[in-house]
């Protein structure tokens, strides 16, 4: 992976960064970094803004664009778009969520099935955040400073779907919510739809009283 592709990708995983904190990260010199930088903006892929921090100059931080986010893959959106008007001209919006529905239950099945064997809440996190990878999901498994685990992913590739249909990103939280079981519980704290940069599902194991 190019310097130019490795900045892509912590922007994507980590948010808007500084060209020091890029360096950094990526043993670059700062002036490597934004001859990088400014050839990514050059090329649609990045803008930046400037933030207060406190006493001093205001730091530049950067992120990416709309194309910048394109670069990473919505599976088939046009097809998929495609097939989800069909589905609803056919079948109307019934046949649409019997068709998540099973979606979901594929996928549950497969979830529970890894997950079965994973003892502690640590472990399942970790494994469902792989599994979820797999899927292009760009996943990782955190823990906040509660001590609770999140489940991050930073990477949607069925965004273009869950825009068209809201079912998908319902039958998410749910698929989370029936693979881990009762004993724990799933809620969604940032929403890539509702403006945040990612998807955060915060796992909690509900301790018997």
């Amino acid at each position: 992976m190019s310097s130019a592709e490795q900045i892509l990708y912590l922007l994507k995983t980590r948010g808007a960064q500084t060209a020091q904190t890029l360096a950094d990260a990526l043993d670059l010199t700062p002036m490597g970094a934004r001859k990088h930088l400014l050839a990514l903006e050059a090329k649609g892929l990045l803008q930046s803004e400037e933030r207060a921090e406190g006493v001093g100059r205001p730091g530049r931080y950067w992120m990416l664009t709309d194309a910048g986010h394109a670069r990473f893959p919505d599976r088939h959106s046009d097809l998929t778009l495609q097939l989800i008007d069909q589905v609803r001209s056919l079948f109307g919006e019934a046949g649409l969520d019997q068709l998540i529905a099973a979606r979901e239950q594929q996928a549950r099945q497969h979830y529970q099935a890894a997950l079965a064997s994973q003892a502690d809440l640590a472990s399942k996190v970790t494994t469902l955040a792989r599994l979820r990878s797999e899927e292009g999901y760009m996943a990782e498994a955190q823990r906040d400073e509660d001590g609770h685990w999140l489940l991050l992913e930073n990477h949607c590739p069925i965004c273009a779907a869950a825009r068209q249909c809201q079912g998908f990103c319902r039958a998410e939280l749910t698929l989370f919510q029936h693979s881990l079981g009762p004993a724990f519980k799933v809620e969604r704290s940032e929403h890539l739809l509702a403006g945040a940069r990612r998807c955060t599902y915060r796992i909690q194991w509900l301790k018997p009283t």
